[in-house]
């Protein structure tokens, strides 16, 4: 009888334990209700007890809870209809308060991020709804943030997963960004080609001051065509060329102007030397002749006493006569007429003939 009283009272003693042992996990607080009212503090991780039938623990999650809030739709400032959606990223600071305050915190934090995000999507632009959203979550963190405080919930982070256009909307964006990227794009090719033109600007002066390496340019661009397939190639004579071929004329004449100049400045040169040469000729023939005059005069002072006493003999000349030429003397040879007169005879003869009458044969002969 004892025994059986004792395994009863283990019994019931086991099937207590049983139904008043608890566990609260690491991430999760305990409230304990006693006949429906809060009793005690909070319930730490581990094991606990309560009074069953009388006592009701409550647990509440202290992770960081992700609540996906629905799409809204709404209208923007600017007047675009828009579908935006959103995620809340809360967690639970105060257990009593989340548990007492609120019937459902989850479902409370949900509604109050719809309403919030509807707010700031009237409140806003399209433009900032696209681009500004960092800002825009701040706006909704701050307004979940208020009243969340008070059911013992703290917000995290809000973040805008998604913004929705229109099929229209989306098209007339398209095309103005297409017209923006066609502006930026024409801007830089505006640029590119200004300063190509400075550039190609300064080439040219630099080819312009030597035209040889213009030349060497066209070269090099016939050279390129012609390594194509092309079959012919047509090439218009180039004028730069034709300016080439102009200044190499020009500068041909005056070096041949020069050349002329030149040559008559020699030629004229070539005659006064060769006029110098014949005066100083003509002066040496002259003494020359001077010369061979005075070797001649012994000769003809002793012919002249001949022909002066036949004169006198034969009577006077008339003028014609007398003006008759002389035959020519050859020098060094007596002529044929005059009779050989001894050498001591002439010199006898010769000596008294003057000055005045050398000069009157010169002149005769």
């Amino acid at each position: 009888m004892v025994l059986e009283l004792v395994a009863a009272g283990l019994g019931g003693g086991v099937l207590y334990v049983m139904a008043a042992a608890r566990v609260v996990r690491q991430y999760e607080r305990g409230l304990v209700f006693r006949l429906g009212r809060l009793r005690g503090g909070l319930k730490q991780p581990g094991f606990t007890m309560i009074i069953p039938a009388v006592d009701r623990l409550q647990k509440v999650n202290m992770q960081v809870v992700t609540l996906p809030v629905p799409a809204q739709e709404g209208i923007t400032r600017d007047n675009v209809t828009v579908r935006v959606d959103a995620v809340v990223y809360f967690k639970v600071v105060d257990p009593a308060d989340a548990i007492i305050r609120v019937e459902d915190y989850r479902f409370a934090v949900s509604q109050m991020a719809q309403t919030a995000l509807r707010s700031i999507i009237g409140k806003s632009e399209l433009d900032d709804l696209l681009s500004n959203r960092e800002k825009l979550n701040q706006g909704l963190e701050l307004m979940i943030d208020s009243p969340a405080v008070e059911w013992g919930v703290t917000i995290d982070r809000v973040e805008i997963k998604d913004v929705s256009l229109p099929e229209t909307m989306k098209r007339s964006m398209a095309r103005q960004a297409e017209a923006t990227r066609d502006r930026r794009a024409r801007v830089i090719n505006a640029d590119a080609e200004l300063q190509a033109s400075k550039k190609l600007a300064q080439a040219a002066d630099a080819m312009a001051d030597t035209p040889a390496a213009l030349q060497l340019r066209l070269l090099q661009t016939v050279a390129s065509v012609a390594t194509e397939k092309n079959s012919t190639l047509v090439l218009p004579f180039p004028v730069e060329l034709l300016r080439f071929l102009d200044r190499t004329q020009h500068g041909s004449q005056e070096h041949g102007e020069e050349a002329e100049q030149r040559a008559r400045a020699a030629r004229t040169a070539a005659r006064a030397a060769e006029s110098t040469a014949d005066a100083a000729a003509s002066e040496r023939a002259a003494e020359m002749d001077a010369a061979q005059a005075e070797e001649q005069a012994p000769l003809l002072d002793a012919e002249s006493p001949t022909s002066l006493a036949s004169l006198e003999q034969g009577g006077a000349l008339d003028e014609t006569e007398a003006l008759e030429p002389l035959e020519p003397l050859v020098l060094g040879e007596p002529p044929e007429d005059d009779v050989a007169l001894p050498e001591s005879g002439r010199e006898s003869e010769a000596e008294p003939e003057t000055e005045s009458g050398r000069e009157e044969r010169r002149k005769r002969i």
